[in-house]
């Protein structure tokens, strides 16, 4: 043995020691492995599938035929389940009897219920997640779409591969919403095990496991098709599975360690900042791989297939950068780092401290501009994404983060802690993990999200740190101030409120609303038609509850037989409708400086959005005469709140 190793790494290498005492293993750990597992085989089904043009139901059914083979013949030899296993669940739901818990269990409740009640209206999951699997599926693998929508091509595709056997085998989209809640339940468990190996004491890590999956991020995107907060699992099991490797020195703990990494950025890239966290505690292990490396060797390709390796090769292929970045605007990217920085925290505090209900949103969106400095304007303009600024009346999964009362809850922890700090008996943290490691640990997450706003220049910023939140509260969390907080009578005064904010605006929720926000806003109009802002809700309710199909107008103006449709848009439009009922039609995507004669030998009708039109400085009778083609009909609809309504044309190519 090299003497020159630390001593934990020595004894990690080491196998003939015993494993170490360790947190007791949650009872759904089997479930956070299995979920590890089926994600990362979803990945190479795509992937692997693509490369033969078989991703369609007969290409799914012989994949999962194999998967469900080899799983029982595994679970043969393993003894699983187990003798207590039963019992050990048990024992697991009789915790639900307790306050935080059976809140937790209400909320997931009612999320599953929205989810059920109401189809997807996530708008980038229709814009985009959703249409790119209908193409892949229609061209029976992945493919590189010649579409404005660029965001088909170059983002992560690990949510995607989970969700289009969904689609193949239902022919709808009404189950893909559990492809978030099933992660979501798995978030208490995952949080409590990272937190207390970490160095959170057990009482702080008790009260936090349930109370941060109620951040109004998790509960918001647990019913829907958004793929935010759906990665923040896979960067706890990164974390929980390299520490428990520390302590059972099993090299299968570090497999499932790499994998949940290489799926958190399969899944998206902007959580590739969020490996140094993982990499902390990963990296002294890594000699373990080596020495096992032919068993390793197949589990490295897999965690491959499952990366954001697949993607980078192909963005790099076909639009000459690794990331994509040729395809976007230039001011999606931060030029100038201090900018960046408070951009990105004004969005933070934005997306986390505001009040759930922000009737001064109106206000603040149309001021906002003329207050503010005009130095700021600038950077603003030429480092961020437009509407950036933007806030809104009531918290979404478009752009909230853990919201208000999570948010506050933690800042009242951390000013207590203070308080508190000496009242509170030192606590020796028993752990396999040297102390100069965990603490690393503590505060990489800290600099990946420093290295995010110094980068990114998109909106919504506080939505697309979802993965960041579970791994930023424990630095916050460790010492003997936290414990001495949640004994306190007020803390768990304040916790109860702000569950009763999470529940507040989980039935608020414009996306899937648990009262009927329609009927009752119609009425109170008709009664008071002076009040402007039960118009402005009203009109939103309308719109959220139109979005899955916002342009069913449009699809009646096509023939009913119509196998292949064009369509030509901003990039930023939706053509979900065109497609339904899903697997009769093929929508294929134009660019308004596409050639006729090329769209010509592919469609006979194309749809035409208004909206591209005026940015293109283009109007329809000079468009229809250069392309050759007639009018068929024409009609409004909405896709965005913030857009309102635009005219679609339908139009045809004419015989020649």
């Amino acid at each position: 043995m090299n003497p020159g190793k630390p001593p934990a790494v020595r004894s990690f290498m080491d196998e003939s020691l015993p494993p170490q005492n360790c947190p007791p293993e949650a009872p759904c750990l089997r479930l956070t492995r299995l979920w590890i597992w089926v994600s990362a085989l979803a990945a190479l089904a795509g992937w692997s599938l693509s490369a033969v043009g078989g991703l369609n139901r007969a290409g799914y059914a012989v994949f999962l035929a194999a998967g469900v083979a080899i799983f029982f013949i595994r679970c043969k030899k393993s003894g699983w389940p187990a003798a207590g296993c039963c019992a050990n669940w048990k024992k697991f739901l009789r915790r639900f009897r307790r306050p935080l818990p059976a809140a937790f269990a209400g909320l997931a409740l009612l999320v599953f219920i929205g989810g059920v009640i109401y189809p997807p209206s996530n708008y980038t999951g229709l814009n985009y997640h959703l249409a790119r699997v209908l193409q892949w599926l229609a061209h029976s693998q992945w493919c590189w779409i010649h579409t404005p929508i660029v965001r088909m091509n170059f983002s992560g595709c690990a949510f995607e591969w989970l969700t289009t056997p969904v689609v193949a085998f239902t022919h709808s989209d009404r189950a893909i919403f559990l492809v978030n809640l099933l992660p979501f339940l798995l978030l208490p468990g995952l949080v409590f095990s990272v937190f207390t190996r970490l160095g959170v004491r057990g009482r702080v890590a008790r009260q936090w496991m349930w109370l941060l999956p109620t951040g109004y991020n998790f509960l918001l995107q647990a019913g829907s098709i958004g793929n935010d907060a759906f990665s923040a699992g896979y960067a706890l099991a990164a974390v929980d599975f390299a520490c428990r490797a520390w302590a059972s020195r099993r090299v299968r703990d570090l497999w499932l360690s790499l994998l949940a990494a290489a799926l958190l950025t399969g899944t998206k890239p902007t959580s590739l900042p969020l490996l140094l966290a993982w990499l902390v505690l990963a990296w002294p292990l890594l000699p373990q791989l080596r020495r096992r490396w032919l068993a390793s060797l197949p589990v490295l390709l897999l965690a491959g297939i499952a990366s954001f390796i697949p993607l980078a090769l192909m963005n790099q292929l076909h639009a000459g950068d690794w990331l994509g970045r040729t395809l976007l605007p230039m001011n999606l990217e931060i030029h100038q780092p201090w900018a960046g920085i408070l951009g990105n925290a004004f969005q933070l505090f934005a997306g986390n401290f505001l009040p759930p209900i922000f009737p001064l949103a109106g206000w603040w969106n149309l001021h906002a501009l003329a207050f503010l400095p005009q130095c700021l304007l600038t950077a603003a303009k030429n480092n961020f994404d437009s509407g950036f600024l933007l806030l809104g009346e009531l918290p979404t999964e478009d752009w909230s983060g853990l919201g208000f009362g999570i948010s506050w809850l933690l800042v009242v922890s951390v000013v207590g802690s203070f308080w508190f700090r000496r009242t509170g008996r030192p606590v020796p943290v028993r752990s396999s993990i040297p102390v100069w490691l965990r603490r690393g640990a503590l505060v990489a997450a800290w600099f990946s999200l420093l290295a995010f706003t110094m980068k990114s220049g998109m909106a919504t910023a506080a939505r697309l740190i979802d993965p960041y939140y579970a791994l930023l509260l424990p630095v916050l969390l460790v010492g003997a101030g936290p414990a001495q907080v949640v004994r306190r009578g007020w803390w768990r005064g304040l916790v109860g409120g702000a569950l009763g904010l999470a529940l507040i605006v989980l039935v608020l929720a414009p996306d899937r609303p648990l009262w009927p926000a329609k009927t009752i806003l119609t009425k109170i109009l008709a009664r008071h038609p002076e009040q402007s802002s039960v118009a402005r809700a009203l009109q939103v309710y309308t719109i959220y509850s139109q979005r899955n199909d916002a342009l069913a107008g449009v699809r009646q103006l096509l023939p009913p037989d119509l196998k292949v449709v064009g369509f030509i848009g901003d990039g930023d439009d939706c053509d979900i409708s065109l497609w339904r009922p899903f697997g009769r039609r093929r929508v294929e995507h134009f660019l308004l400086t596409d050639p006729p004669a090329q769209i010509r030998r592919q469609v006979e009708y194309v749809v035409v959005g208004d909206y591209i039109l005026q940015t293109q400085h283009q109007t329809l009778p000079t468009w229809l005469q250069s392309a050759g083609a007639e009018l068929v009909g024409r009609t409004n609809a909405t896709l965005k709140v913030v857009v309102g309504p635009q005219t679609w044309y339908v139009v045809r190519f004419k015989a020649q």
